[in-house]
């Protein structure tokens, strides 16, 4: 049986040792649903706020998380995308920051990276 969207991503993403986050935008899909969508896939602390710069600084960082590659898989990206073109273009922007920035050589680089998948299922 082939498997679709971010259950077949996820599966891959354990397979090659990585650890799968999917964050979904809500049923209206707006920036903050986003956010938190993806502040709940990654277990962001109590402390880190609701906007972009803190967005970034929690991508970034992942201390809780243990060292290796994190799987973010954006659900619900398109409806963003659709319904708010330039949230989606903010968010995406920061995400493209957070992965350059954890890639090995990277600014903040410290065990873990970070590869954002775009998913529509």
């Amino acid at each position: 049986m082939e498997q679709n969207g971010p259950v077949a991503v996820s599966a891959q993403a354990r397979a090659r040792g990585a650890y799968p986050h999917v964050a979904e935008s809500g049923a209206a899909p707006d920036k903050a649903s986003t956010m938190d969508g993806i502040a709940t896939a990654l277990s962001f602390p109590d402390w880190s706020a609701r906007n972009l710069d803190a967005l970034y600084d929690c991508l970034t960082d992942l201390s809780w998380l243990p060292a290796g590659e994190h799987v973010l898989i954006w659900v619900g990206w398109d409806a963003l995308k659709q319904a708010q073109p330039r949230a989606y273009l903010a968010i995406h922007g920061v995400l493209s920051d957070a992965v350059r920035a954890l890639a090995p050589g990277g600014e903040r680089a410290d065990g873990r990276t970070l590869t954002v998948v775009l998913d529509e299922a």
